[in-house]
């Protein structure tokens, strides 16, 4: 049993719980570009999480890049410029990559049956990794702390300064850290829902997933708007790869496989295909890992969560928020 369980059992339990909501966010935000992906071509996208790991290491390369290498350049304006220039190089890399992928492997594929293209994304998984595993190594990487307080250039041996707690008097503690994924997140869902639902673009990629024969009768170029939802599922991976590294200031070449689990996961619980569903199930699997971790034991919260997902999809095949539609054939 941790401290904070043993001295105030209901502030412990809100802490946990605020904890789970934000990591779950940090999932979600990974979800949105497997549920994009899957939305439109039906293709569960098993590279997205690697993809994620890469924008991951480009952010930090970014970062030696501009000379923010450690917590001390926190708020001066190297530490603004590459948290600016992350937000800007990391979506557009890892949305040129998934073009790329898209043109090169997937394409191609789009006529075959279906478990083509599912192996050939578990493929080029495996190739991102090698890729991370050369470019960083087998070890850890520690990221700049640049949204952390600032540590004073002659204080080099002293202890890191504590962050500032947001709810300070609540018994709860809710950091800059956790403000910049809730603020992060929830305005990438609605922008989002409101591009796929109000734009022509997104019309036409609504036209695409429903029939890609037909909206390509009435004169909707389909590989255009594929090739624009890899574009997009990418930038989502890689401005996830920002929040996740300022948020936890570790990588390293296998975080993609893991969080891609949590977030493919996310997707199914919440409905792939839809947005809100993503987050949702980003949620609930953050919430239930965290809780799961604190009450039962680490070692059990994956077990949990997909003991949970499989009674879910026996009652709700389609996921919480998920509408049931026909099998094409």
């Amino acid at each position: 049993m941790t401290p904070l369980l043993a001295a105030d059992p209901a502030a412990a339990f809100g802490q946990f719980l605020l904890i789970g909501l934000v990591s779950g966010l940090l999932y979600a935000l990974i979800a949105l570009g497997y549920t994009m992906v899957y939305g439109i071509v039906e293709l569960i996208n098993f590279a997205h999480g690697d993809l994620f790991m890469l924008g991951c290491l480009l952010s930090l390369e970014v970062c030696l890049l501009v000379g923010a290498r450690t917590q001390a350049e926190a708020g001066t304006a190297a530490g603004v410029a590459a948290v600016a220039l992350m937000l800007v190089a990391a979506p557009v890399f890892c949305a040129a990559l998934n073009i790329a992928v898209d043109r090169a492997v997937y394409r191609p594929l789009r006529t075959a049956p279906k478990l083509a293209p599912l192996v050939s994304a578990i493929g080029v998984s495996f190739v991102f990794m090698g890729v991370g595993l050369f470019w960083k190594g087998a070890t850890d990487v520690t990221f700049p702390d640049l949204l952390g307080p600032p540590i004073p250039p002659d204080a080099v041996n002293a202890a890191p300064p504590v962050p500032a707690n947001l709810l300070e008097g609540t018994g709860l503690r809710f950091t800059f850290k956790d403000l910049m994924v809730v603020l992060v997140t929830i305005p990438t869902m609605a922008a989002l829902t409101v591009f796929v639902r109000y734009t022509t673009l997104g019309k036409a990629m609504r036209a695409t997933a429903q029939n890609p024969t037909a909206a390509q009768l009435m004169g909707i170029n389909v590989d255009r708007v594929i090739a624009a939802t890899f574009a997009i599922g990418g930038a989502l991976a890689g401005v996830g790869s920002v929040v996740y590294s300022l948020y936890f200031n570790t990588v390293n070449y296998q975080m993609g496989f893991q969080n891609g689990v949590y977030a493919f996961t996310a997707a199914v619980l919440g409905g792939i295909g839809n947005i809100p569903g993503a987050v949702l199930g980003g949620i609930v699997i953050g919430v239930v890992k965290t809780l799961g971790g604190a009450y039962i034991g680490s070692e059990w919260s994956e077990a949990l969560i997909f003991a949970i997902l499989v009674v879910i999809l026996i009652f709700r095949p389609n996921g919480l928020l998920g509408a049931r539609t026909r099998e094409k054939v």
